[in-house]
């Protein structure tokens, strides 16, 4: 949630901010609010300090014997005149706490201006040794390899659940569990994170401290009777473990990392290409959660994407990593690095990971601050997220490129070890 003194000291920069964002100009009205907000407070305490300085005065006269009736009468009506300026001063500030939640983030000042995806910034690309776009035979795509190898079965998932619900089969399944367990432990053992298997199933305030309601509700799912939400990613209750805490200075940064199901709707998604598992309801992702000190983020937000790429190169999968535009930035990020996994049946780049600093955004929504050792005062912390990665593309680029013109699929070798063969036949 962006900061009103924030906006109030800037204006012009958060209107140019929210129109590079494609968002609605909130900042007149919000000014507006504001300032009625600040008159009803000044009203409303000067009423009081009249109530209390008469009301001070009223033991004293009733000692002298006087007639306090008419002071009474008095303070009955400044007392009417309180109680109708607290109501219309909760109003105005319901008011404007339910546009600044509706308000995106602004990004920061490294990122691209641009409307939307086609303007966003290739900053480097990897390649394994030997790798080529071009084949000399003719390649399947995953759903074919799928088929053919019993790894997956999208037909009986749909039959079960409904489209978009994968189900893992034989080798298929110790393959997706294999990917998941070689991603913790690299992001335990080299990355130093602390591990966390979160609950999958959030409450409300949960969802509106990460930022994915209200803007995003009509993409979740929702369990009514129980008021909970199954998570659209991890980084959902892993930020609100610390919602409405204090950290200590000497404990930043704080790097988790956790895996999940995910679900999402993907209420807006009509008319994409969504076969197989280039857009799912649900889906499994391993994701790094980072609480960081403002003057660092930036660098945590590198040393993250950092982290990553490791997995990818251990993979030997080709990736590309883009600088994501301003009109192409999530509802809650300030800058947002996409990783883009190549897969030679669609012959394009799909992305597996999103790497992205929300800022004090997050915290500010969910109360996250740390007190600064040299200061009596709290701040609020940065936080950070990234995919570490999602396997539901992953596993498209790992199966389209490591598989044999005798169509069968080599096992990467650094996943060897946690699935016990080599080869997918």
């Amino acid at each position: 949630m962006l900061d009103i003194k924030f906006i109030r000291e800037n204006p012009d920069l958060v209107k140019q901010g929210l129109l590079n964002k494609n968002s609605k100009d909130i900042v007149d009205e919000i000014l507006s609010l504001d300032e009625k907000r600040r008159s009803y407070i000044s009203k409303t305490e000067e009423f009081k300090a009249k109530k209390n300085q008469v009301s001070a005065q009223i033991p004293k006269l009733k000692k002298e014997g006087k007639d306090t009736s008419a002071i009474f009468q008095e303070m009955k009506v400044v007392g009417d005149e309180i109680s109708q300026l607290d109501a219309e001063l909760k109003n105005i500030e319901q008011n404007i706490e339910n546009i600044l939640r509706h308000t995106p983030n602004i990004a920061h000042s490294s990122v691209p201006i641009g409307k939307s995806a086609d303007e966003n910034v290739e900053v480097r690309r990897w390649l394994p040794e030997g790798f080529s776009f071009e084949n000399d035979f003719k390649i399947l795509d995953h759903i074919e390899l799928g088929k053919k190898l019993k790894l997956l079965d999208f037909e009986r998932g749909t039959k079960i659940s409904g489209s978009g619900f994968p189900l893992y089969t034989g080798k298929g399944a110790s393959l997706e569990r294999a990917l998941i367990n070689f991603m913790l432990d690299v992001h335990l053992q080299k990355h130093n994170y602390i591990e966390i298997m979160p609950p999958i199933l959030v409450n409300r305030d949960s969802m509106l401290g990460t930022g994915q309601i209200p803007k995003m509700e009509e993409d979740m799912y929702y369990i009514e009777k129980d008021g909970l939400y199954p998570v659209p990613t991890a980084e959902v209750p892993i930020t609100n473990i610390h919602r409405d805490e204090i950290l200590a200075e000497k404990d930043l940064t704080i790097k988790y990392v956790g895996y999940s199901p995910c679900f999402r709707r993907e209420a807006g998604s009509y008319g994409k290409d969504s076969k197989g598992f280039l857009r799912v309801h649900q889906f499994n992702k391993v994701e790094m959660v980072k609480f960081s000190k403002p003057e660092n983020s930036y660098d945590e937000l590198e040393l993250m994407v950092n982290d990553a790429e490791d997995i990818l190169k251990e993979l030997k999968i080709p990736y590309r990593i883009l600088m994501l535009c301003t009109g192409d930035l999530s509802f809650s990020a300030a800058k947002c690095y996409d990783i883009e996994t190549w897969s030679p049946a669609e012959n394009k780049w799909l992305e597996a990971s999103s790497c992205s600093n929300f800022e004090s955004f997050q915290a500010r929504r969910a109360n996250i601050r740390f007190k600064p050792e040299d200061s009596k005062k709290t701040e609020f912390i940065h936080t950070l997220n990234g995919s570490g990665l999602a396997t539901s593309r992953l596993m498209v680029s790992l199966l389209e490129n490591y598989q044999t013109p005798e169509g069968k699929v080599i096992v990467p070798k650094a996943l060897q070890k946690y699935t016990g063969f080599e080869i997918l036949e």
